[in-house]
């Protein structure tokens, strides 16, 4: 047996867990790691939510951004004698360097207009998970004008709204031809903190709540008595309580509290609020009363969970946590999601991302994938063209 020897106060992030021993023993006591912990989500929460602005400022400022670092990173790699233009500026022959947004033109690329010829009973377009054909093109747009590319670029690893130079020369029949080019690359880490004692942060994904599959609810409900203190011999429970903090990356509901057609149709509008969402949120109140009692727990909305579709995702609202919002070990964050933990920062998404990527990449690996963004500096390129 457990007993709970102080319950969560203003300010504390802690359980004291016991394991009572014969009469005459005292019980073991493991007081959980206390990191030094700060949100840092605030630039992901909006502010005025208009929807009179088209999506061109985004790309825009994107590029404006981007292009002292791409600059800095093309005369490293050039020399820093290399020419480098606007697309207005270019000289047919002349070798030099562009800094511009890619646009990949795709035949197989959803369509709300293809949907909307399907309700008049046109050729319909068969499901795909990827979207990349032979016929894609790259084409390289600045602040004016746009041009194709050809060349030495893969055209299937990139993905529209990247930012990136090329290197090369534009020839007579109207494309740049590329020789080269190059991202903004890693930017320069901080060094780490040095701690004094182990301590971890467990990430959770892909809980499914909701869906049809009931033992999973057994798994996760033995992750949670671990984590808590409830399972194994006291060489486990010293271990669970390292755990310093549980950080729930979002898919916490299943796809099949969604509405049938919710994976098939574009993603247009807010969506709807179903029965099995209601239920799911409920079990899912249920499972983080028990853990925020006992360790902080950050929780980010995903894919299938009830908040606004397009990144970046809002907070789930507190009125859906009844029984474990009172709890101030809870912290509702959003997607992406930023913290620092230690002097650590941690950055990170749900993985609509890394998923939208893969659609319209030939990349397979998410690592990969991964890797990519940090060399793009830009967490998701694709938003807001298909993500």
């Amino acid at each position: 047996m457990f007993s709970e020897v102080s319950a969560p106060q203003e300010g504390s992030c802690s359980l004291l867990l016991c394991r009572p021993g014969s009469e005459d023993q005292e019980p073991s006591v493991f007081d959980r790691v206390k990191p030094a912990y700060s949100p840092c989500s605030e630039r992901f929460k909006l502010g005025e939510r208009s929807f009179n602005r088209q999506y061109a400022h985004i790309y825009a400022t994107r590029l404006m951004q981007m292009s002292p670092l791409l600059t800095e990173r093309a005369q490293q790699k050039w020399g820093a004698d290399v020419q480098i233009r606007k697309l207005c500026d270019l000289q047919m022959g002349e070798q030099c360097c562009i800094v511009g947004t890619l646009f990949k033109h795709m035949e197989l690329q959803p369509s709300i207009l293809k949907e909307i010829s399907e309700e008049h009973n046109l050729l319909p377009q068969p499901p795909r998970t990827r979207y990349i054909s032979e016929s894609d093109e790259l084409i390289l747009e600045d602040e004016l004008q746009r041009i194709k590319l050809e060349g030495n670029i893969d055209v299937d690893k990139f993905v529209t709204g990247s930012v990136i130079a090329i290197y090369g020369a534009e020839k007579n029949d109207g494309k740049f031809t590329v020789d080269d080019f190059c991202t903004a690359d890693l930017p320069p880490q901080a060094p780490r903190t040095t701690l004094s004692s182990d301590r971890f942060v467990l990430l959770l994904s892909g809980l499914g709540l909701g869906g049809s599959h009931a033992d999973s609810m057994l798994a996760l409900q033995l992750l949670v008595d671990m984590v808590t203190g409830h399972l194994g011999d006291q060489g486990e429970q010293s271990g669970a309580s390292t755990i310093s903090r549980v950080l729930l990356a979002g898919n916490l509901l299943s796809q099949s509290t969604q509405d049938k057609d919710a994976s098939t149709k574009a993603k247009y509008l807010t969506k709807k609020t179903q029965a099995g969402t209601v239920d799911a949120m409920r079990l899912l109140d249920e499972m983080l009363m028990q853990l925020v009692s006992s360790v902080p727990v950050d929780v980010m909305p995903g894919q299938y969970d009830p908040t606004n579709y397009t990144l970046p995702q809002q907070p789930l609202h507190h009125c859906m946590f009844p029984l474990s919002s009172s709890y101030p070990t809870l912290q509702l964050a959003s997607n992406p999601h930023q913290a620092t933990l230690d002097g650590v920062r941690i950055l990170g998404t749900s993985g609509q991302n890394v998923k939208d990527i893969q659609k319209y990449s030939s990349m397979d690996s998410h690592l990969e994938i991964l890797e990519n963004t940090l060399r793009l500096r830009h967490l998701a390129p694709t938003a807001p063209d298909t993500l």
